[in-house]
């Protein structure tokens, strides 16, 4: 590939001009010394853009990764739509436990306030939901949270929310985005820790916010009764994340016995004890599920390191010395099924899921006479339902759900929330067992009564700016598939695009949904947030047909891999 020199020299020494932070600075510096241009066009060939979660990337120098100077730059854009949107804006930051989250949350809080606008920063890092309901308590115009959510260790993000304590919707991202752009590299210079901080509207996050979070969780319980002085034991791992401080704080404050897998407590970016920090991964909560076995815990938890996923494990044996991890959307099914059941009320219950995420929450809440709703992915769009049933008199938001772990059941977050779904968990189960039930067999039971459905979600990576091109590649011939045609040994039935935007139900987004003749649905999306595509295989066994089902998953799903 041939590579304009000139052009990727102008971008680096620019960028070296107005970086703060040396070791990112120094980074661009040798690639320049060493002609390096390859690794420079990947650095720069693009900058760095919103997806449904906002702003993520691999911590380095360059337009193309995570650093002081891109905080800077979109931090000014945003400041300057705030300063446009409002007469007195304000925003609260939050930040987990990445490297450099601390510093780009104050970073970030440098700029706001050197353009006149109040901050609100927690002094200690906070989980994503905590800092959801403190937009909303605080009434800030916006929100910040420095975190990458699950991602590798060497990535981090920027996640931005508006009042309504939803991650930002059109057109507030597209406004942000290009402010964002428009920004000049002296704009952003000229910025100095003496000047904002002179001005007196940075100030720290009121305690009396946790608390109030804190009590309105405790006041979501169905049925506290059976929860406060449970004896149970929870095992719980925050992998190394902001969920430790809150959810002990509130199996303390309902008496249950909360066991910690101690290598995983304490806040670290480097995630030293698993490759990934997600709850989704085996490999990430075989720590807790050890621990669960010494300790005969009840149920496991296990949060990312912003605390918005959670994971579950479930003792299979009545001796708890074996444990099983429930999938997304397993946990789906038996939260939806237990806040339906246990709701009381004359509105109409609703639950609000992503398109991802299986239909089985769709079957159990339509059939205990509530609504379901489904979103594209991003739980932003969830949040969007949940202010539009503020204002209804028939209905309420009672859950929302993504396939990724992502639960919510409080409408005062507008995210999801592991810190106050793990505590309905809890209580859901505590449930169960005064009714000599487990989780289990609670789950089978709502297999007997709807079906048995199960999906499988796999992936491929692309990496840099030749990934990228090879996505779009993949989506253009996926596209150019009709009815009939085969894919793998399948037959299509239909497809729906979503990107065609036009009687789909759907805002455009560049999504598939495929049907094919044998009842299978296949569900295509390139990841917001990482670069590569995300394929989501549902299958429905009818009634008695689950055995046979599960045995021929594995080269249903081989056959699905080789195909795409």
């Amino acid at each position: 590939m041939t590579y304009n020199e000139k052009d990727l020299r102008i971008k680096a020494e620019a960028y070296i001009r107005s970086e703060q932070e040396s070791a990112f600075r120094q980074e661009v510096e040798l690639e320049l010394a060493n002609e390096n241009w390859e690794g420079l066009y990947d650095r720069f060939y693009t900058s760095l853009s919103f997806g449904t979660a906002g702003l993520r990337g691999i911590l380095g120098g360059g337009t193309n990764r995570m650093n002081t100077f891109i905080i800077r730059k979109v931090t000014q854009g945003l400041s300057d739509y705030l300063n446009e949107e409002s007469s007195n804006p304000s925003v609260a930051i939050a930040y987990d436990s990445r490297h450099y989250s601390e510093q780009f949350a104050m970073e970030a809080s440098l700029v706001l306030a050197a353009n006149g606008i109040s901050v609100f920063l927690y002094n200690t890092l906070h989980p994503v939901p905590m800092l959801s309901f403190a937009v909303r308590y605080l009434n800030t115009t916006a929100g910040i949270v420095i975190t990458a959510s699950h991602n590798p260790s060497q990535y981090n993000g920027y996640k931005v929310y508006w009042r309504s304590g939803g991650q930002v919707t059109p057109p507030h991202d597209f406004s942000i985005a290009e402010r964002a752009n428009s920004v000049r590299v002296e704009d952003i210079q000229s910025i100095s820790e003496q000047s904002a901080r002179s001005k007196g509207l940075l100030v720290p996050v009121p305690d009396k916010v946790d608390q109030a979070y804190y009590a309105m969780v405790l006041a979501s319980l169905k049925r506290p009764s059976l929860v406060y002085g449970s004896p149970i034991t929870v095992a719980y791992t925050p992998l190394h994340g902001t969920g430790n401080v809150p959810i002990r704080h509130l199996l303390k404050e309902v008496g249950i016995k909360c066991v910690v897998v101690p290598e995983q407590e304490q806040p670290d970016g480097s995630f030293p004890t698993v490759s990934l920090p997600n709850p989704e991964s085996a490999d990430a909560m075989k720590m807790v599920l050890d621990l669960a076995k010494k300790s005969k815990a009840d149920i496991v938890l296990g949060t990312d390191p912003d605390a918005d996923r959670l994971g579950i494990a479930i003792p299979v044996t009545p001796q708890k010395d074996a444990y099983q991890l429930l999938s997304g959307n397993q946990i789906a099914v038996l939260l939806c099924d237990y806040l339906v059941n246990a709701s009381e009320g004359e509105k109409r219950p609703v639950c609000v899921k992503s398109l991802v995420t299986t239909d089985l929450v769709r079957q159990i809440v339509e059939d205990h006479g509530g609504r379901c709703k489904d979103v594209l992915t991003g739980f932003k769009y969830i949040a969007e339902e949940i202010a539009a049933l503020e204002k209804s008199e028939e209905e309420y938001f009672l859950f929302g759900c993504e396939e990724s772990y992502g639960y919510l059941t409080v409408p005062s977050v507008r995210d999801k929330d592991a810190v106050s779904s793990a505590l309905v968990a809890v209580e859901m189960m505590s449930y169960y067992a005064t009714r000599g039930l487990t989780l289990q067999q609670r789950l089978d039971a709502i297999y007997d009564e709807y079906g048995y459905s199960t999906e499988v979600v796999f992936a491929r990576d692309y990496e840099g700016s030749a990934g990228k091109r090879k996505m779009e590649q993949i989506m253009a011939s996926l596209r150019d598939l009709k009815a009939e045609d085969v894919l793998g040994s399948k037959t299509l039935l239909s497809t729906k695009d979503l990107l065609a935007g036009k009687d789909t139900g759907f805002p455009p987004s560049d999504v598939l949904i495929m049907h094919f003749t044998s009842g299978e649905k296949l569900v295509v999306r390139p990841s917001g947030t990482e670069p590569k595509i995300k394929y989501y295989l549902f299958v429905k066994a009818e009634k008695g047909g689950r055995q046979e089902l599960e045995e021929s998953l594995p080269d249903l799903v081989e056959m699905f891999k080789a195909a795409l």
